[in-house]
């Protein structure tokens, strides 16, 4: 008996083809699409914000921060309107770093200085000639905008206590800084700040474009 072969445009017994059959077929055995379930949708947006909050505090509480400068006394460095980015992640002051911090008699007024000394270290400042030693060495300040200082209550020479930093701006005319005991931390008549009032060291300033660039 001959074999007949099949085409697959051949019309089946619905007057179909059977190409286009087997494409209904599959079509009609697509499950429904189930209705949209709103609280649902909401409750799976509101764990995604919550989420996103909380990854977001703890970079902010623990890995950097943005803060804008408002204030002269770190000119020539920095300026009223200076975007900084502030990192915060294991870090512990050192000399010459620019730091952010925020002193317990002013603390939701955080300052922006230079740390000048550290713990064990001894401080000196002439402020007829603005020369600032530590551990009897003058140390080199390029930095500064004048030499002239605005004196504060603090005797010196003085030495740091452990876990205490000193800082002054970098404009020392017109510096609110560590020559004054109400910057220091309670536990001290001097101003040293302890290093647990650290917000973070100042790296990167991102405004304004012209001045894009490390701080160091």
């Amino acid at each position: 008996m001959e074999e007949k072969e099949i085409n697959s445009n051949e019309l089946n017994d619905t007057g179909e083809t059977a190409e286009t059959a087997e494409t209904i077929e599959i079509i009609e055995q697509q499950p429904a699409q189930p209705p949209f379930n709103w609280k649902k949708e909401a409750f799976e947006w509101g764990q995604a914000i919550i989420v996103a909050f909380v990854i977001a505090y703890i970079i902010k509480t623990f890995l950097f921060t943005l803060v804008l400068v408002d204030g002269a006394s770190m000119e020539n460095t920095l300026h009223t309107g200076d975007r900084l980015f502030v990192t915060r992640f294991m870090y512990t002051p050192k000399d010459g770093d620019i730091i952010v911090f925020t002193p317990e008699n002013f603390p939701k007024k955080p300052f922006i200085k230079r740390v000048i000394a550290t713990e064990g270290q001894t401080i000196d400042i002439d402020y007829k000639t603005g020369d600032v030693k530590v551990d009897g060495k003058v140390i080199k300040e390029d930095y500064i905008k004048v030499r002239t200082m605005r004196a504060g209550n603090v005797k010196f020479p003085a030495t740091v206590p452990e876990g205490h930093f000193f800082a002054m701006g970098d404009n020392r005319g017109n510096s609110h800084d560590s020559r004054s005991s109400d910057v220091g931390n309670n536990d001290n008549t001097m101003g040293m700040v302890s290093t647990k009032q650290v917000m973070g060291k100042a790296l990167f300033r991102l405004w304004p474009f012209n001045k894009l660039g490390s701080l160091y």
